[in-house]
């Protein structure tokens, strides 16, 4: 599966961003797809997932009730709306996709990757 983020750029804190992945190739085999973030010096850090078929969501507790995760199946694409932005939240956002795992929350469990987009929050 090949993914293509895109959506990040500069916002003052309390702004809101809305990222996109889209997929292309063998888009019927994923089972999970997800954002991560890595802050300069920092190891890469779930942000949200969403299972492609029924759709249940997963978050990581620093962005719960801010982020939001969803899906448009015939489109291909992942969607990340960040609203309430911190200063906190900057960094490359990357999605992700499994082909194996359906509740995927670590970075081993997805096997592709998108080029990640940089999101920077001012304070």
């Amino acid at each position: 599966v090949q993914l293509q983020a895109s959506g990040g750029g500069l916002v003052q804190a309390g702004g809101s961003l809305k990222l996109s992945c889209a997929a292309s190739g063998r888009t019927f085999a994923i089972y999970t797809m997800g954002w991560f973030r890595q802050a300069p010096g920092k190891d890469r850090d779930f942000v949200a997932a969403i299972n492609w078929s029924g759709g249940r969501l997963y978050y990581a507790d620093s962005v719960k009730g801010r982020f939001t995760i969803s899906r448009d199946n015939a489109k291909n694409t992942m969607y990340l709306q960040m609203n309430s932005l911190k200063p906190e939240d900057t960094g490359v956002y990357y999605c992700a996709a499994s082909g194996r795992v359906l509740v995927a929350t670590q970075s081993l469990d997805y096997d592709d990757w998108g080029q990640g987009t940089q999101v920077t929050v001012s304070s």
